[in-house]
């Protein structure tokens, strides 16, 4: 009877162990996680060493906005963390990584003041168990993508400058790189390279040239979703104008350029790509011209 009653014991302080995390799995920002005192100090820091790039109001400069649903809005359901290691890895964009693990949590506090999250009694702590705990609470939802009798959600997670990054300015440069080299002229993966002037073989052996070059010309002529996605937004915050004819026109521009250039590829001919190329370098250039080369970066996006 004894160790039936311990038994007992142990099940009920398990169970309320178990209630006592999923209840602080549960908080959020709306649960007053920081103190005024504290966001004052944020203030100060902000002032001096943030507002330049993100505007004094956090409405966005030359960076994006901290404030509003721009962006609450893609962070809606991730932890309080990615916000601070965003910080505290990246920032000041001119000196990352210079800023005090506690200066980090007084601007965030400082920043979820901004966005008219109440204060609380207790500071926020720079421990990275205790901000993962902490959900951010958009007031809007991510969009999604109905397929069938299902929705499915797929926010945009990049900015349009990383995805620019990571898929055109990679697979733009494979196809550039056969003006100089033959494909079918090398060993494996002899073209797959980001940079030419630094970066070589980058898939190793598993591919031949010929089909890294493929690759390149297809992620290129896939990239019109991507580009027309919903909520995503340029480096400064400012939204991609997915609704302007022009932007509809570019992005058209680019994925029959990236087309063209998996037709020629297909041709095995080093010609055929290289004229090809010229589609791309076109399209990129149409769009750039009018969204991307201004004098101040705080304007990209902005439609003329």
């Amino acid at each position: 009877m004894r160790f039936a009653t311990t038994g007992c014991v142990a099940v009920v302080a398990l169970t309320l162990s178990a209630s006592v995390s999923l209840r602080a799995q549960q908080r959020t920002v709306k649960d007053g996680v920081y103190t005024d005192a504290q966001a004052t100090r944020g203030k100060e820091i902000f002032t001096m060493r943030c507002a330049l790039c993100h505007g004094e109001m956090l409405e966005g400069a030359a960076g994006p906005p901290l404030a509003g649903d721009v962006f609450l809005g893609p962070r809606d359901g991730q932890s309080l963390s990615d916000v601070f290691d965003k910080i505290n890895a990246t920032m000041p964009a001119d000196a990352p990584g210079t800023l005090e693990p506690q200066q980090v949590a007084d601007l965030v506090a400082f920043i979820l003041q901004a966005n008219k999250f109440a204060a609380g009694r207790t500071e926020l702590a720079p421990a990275a168990a205790l901000l993962k705990q902490i959900a951010i609470a958009a007031p809007t939802s991510p969009a999604r993508v109905t397929t069938g009798s299902s929705a499915v959600s797929f926010p945009a997670t990049g900015t349009l400058n990383q995805v620019m990054r990571g898929i055109l300015f990679p697979s733009s440069n494979v196809l550039f790189d056969v003006q100089t080299r033959d494909p079918g002229a090398g060993p494996k993966g002899g073209v797959a390279r980001a940079d030419a002037a630094t970066t070589s073989n980058r898939y190793g052996d598993v591919y031949s040239p010929w089909q890294v070059v493929d690759a390149a010309a297809i992620s290129i002529a896939e990239i019109g979703p991507v580009l027309m996605q919903p909520g995503r937004r340029c480096e400064n915050g400012k939204p991609v104008p997915v609704d302007r004819d022009d932007w509809k026109r570019y992005v058209q521009g680019v994925v029959d350029a990236g087309r063209a250039a998996y037709r020629a590829s297909q041709m095995r001919s080093q010609d055929a790509v290289s004229e090809a190329t010229n589609g791309i370098s076109d399209a990129c250039a149409n769009c750039h011209r009018v969204y991307r080369d201004v004098a101040n970066a705080a304007m990209r996006c902005t439609p003329p």
